[in-house]
């Protein structure tokens, strides 16, 4: 029997979506303010586009397939097409105190700011129309089965019967318990092997590394920073599935992972460069994100500090990397997303502590935590690559994914959307004002009439 629903858990979830769905337009943000003014709205786009796109393709039948009754622990059916039999009452199937629609609108969330996360790789060249099809593919052929392996109760990668609150118990009894309490295998190594895969088959972007490619607004980018380390909260702690300590301790570690890794950046950066990056800062706080969202329902604040601290340094050297062996990942979705994922899953296989989430890993003398941890990764994202690739490919070789040279060299603003992220002269045919070539004449002070 379904347990009965609890308002403040429920309160908390919603509210939880809420600053979930915040993040994608915080994302939007933090994109377009590292590409060229000429993509800002092309790049604003495909984040947002991708709330309403998922968003209704999660109602009709991801959700189904993501969570729905299990099929071998890879993926659902569809008994829940349409939302049929997910309503306000409390799922028979996840052991939640939540309305089963609140469970699904907050995995919903998840779904949606996904696949937005990859746009970053192919920044500035995408042609619109085949992206569309590229994300509603990826979200039920790549996102969907790898919702069910690592966050269904019967997934065969997952180690929880319900939410990450139920720590502890063994799920489908595969042998592979991998923890991941918000998404660091799910979301981000995912989102980090397709992004990738979607650098190399797009290619580089026309003039990449002979012409300048400075990104045209940084206060965007710390704004979209801040928005997302806003959202993460709900992110994080929302994963928790109800209001309680576990959700205060997701909420602690977030925050303080945050704050590590904006300073390692910034320092490593500094280090390196001789100035203290503002863009490095922001980029830091968003790789400590990254790694302390699978950790979150595991892990103390003072270990949160190393794993923010490492994530921050790491990913900055992955970017550098990147940028040496001149693969164009626009937005460094692979450095930020890829890596830190990776590193907050093997952090998390090292830091858990069964005192918050109920298992132990290595640190605590449970080594084979490790094993489940790096085999989730590997599967995840070798996966997520292959899949990715081969839709790719064959839109490539059917309707063409990438922009003409053309287009491209004019921008995605103009050339996908008929429209300007800036316009800093006279639309056509509005008249110039122009000043008059006399003074106008002074207004009378007298009454009417004047005097007598």
């Amino acid at each position: 029997m379904p347990p009965e629903i609890n308002s403040g858990d429920t309160a908390w979830v919603l509210a939880a979506s809420a600053l979930v769905l915040f993040m994608t337009p915080g994302l939007a943000f933090f994109y377009a303010g590292f590409v060229r003014s000429k993509n800002v709205l092309g790049t604003v786009m495909q984040s947002f586009i991708v709330m309403g796109l998922v968003g209704v393709l999660w109602v009709v039948v991801g959700y189904s397939l993501a969570f729905g009754p299990d099929q071998g622990g890879l993926i659902g059916d569809l008994s829940w097409f349409g939302l049929k039999d997910v309503g306000p009452e409390p799922s028979t199937v996840y052991a939640v105190t939540i309305p089963h629609e609140a469970f699904m609108i907050f995995q919903c969330m998840f779904a949606i700011i996904t696949p937005a996360l990859i746009t970053g790789a192919f920044a500035e060249r995408a042609k619109f129309s085949t992206f569309l099809i590229f994300m509603a593919a990826w979200s039920l052929l790549v996102y969907a089965p790898v919702a069910h392996w690592v966050f269904s109760a019967e997934g065969w990668l997952s180690a929880f019967d319900a939410f990450p609150a139920e720590a502890g118990k063994a799920a489908s009894g595969s042998g592979i318990n991998a923890l991941d309490f918000a998404g660091g295998t799910a979301i981000h190594v995912n989102a980090g092997a397709a992004a990738l895969a979607a650098a190399i088959f797009y290619g580089k972007r026309k003039g990449y590394g002979t012409e300048p490619m400075e990104p045209h607004n940084v206060p965007f980018i710390v704004l979209g920073a801040g928005i997302l380390w806003f959202g993460w909260f709900g992110f994080n702690a929302g994963s928790a599935g109800a209001a309680n300590g576990v959700a205060a301790n997701a909420f602690v570690v977030t925050n303080t992972a945050a704050a590590a890794a904006a300073l390692s950046w910034m320092f490593a950066s500094w280090a390196l460069t001789g100035k203290g990056s503002v863009i490095g800062a922001a980029a830091g706080a968003v790789a400590g994100l990254v790694a302390i969202t699978p950790a979150s329902g595991f892990v103390q604040p003072m270990e949160a500090i190393a794993i923010g601290g490492v994530a921050g340094t790491l990913c900055y050297l992955a970017v550098r990397l990147r940028a040496k062996i001149g693969l164009d990942d626009s937005l460094d979705v692979v450095g930020v997303h890829g890596v830190g994922g990776l590193w907050g899953g093997i952090a998390t296989g090292l830091f858990a502590t069964a005192a918050i989430g109920g298992i132990d890993g290595v640190v605590e003398g449970e080594p084979g935590q490790m094993v489940d941890q790096l085999v989730a990764i590997g599967v995840v994202a070798l996966y997520s690559f292959v899949v990715t690739g081969v839709i790719l490919k064959v839109l490539d070789l059917t309707i063409g994914i990438r922009l003409t040279d053309e287009d491209e060299e004019l921008g995605m603003d103009v050339t996908q959307h008929g429209e300007r992220g800036y316009v800093f002269d006279e639309p056509v045919g509005v008249p110039i004002y122009t000043a008059p070539s006399a003074p106008a004449p002074m207004p009378r002070t007298e009454p009417a009439g004047g005097a007598s």
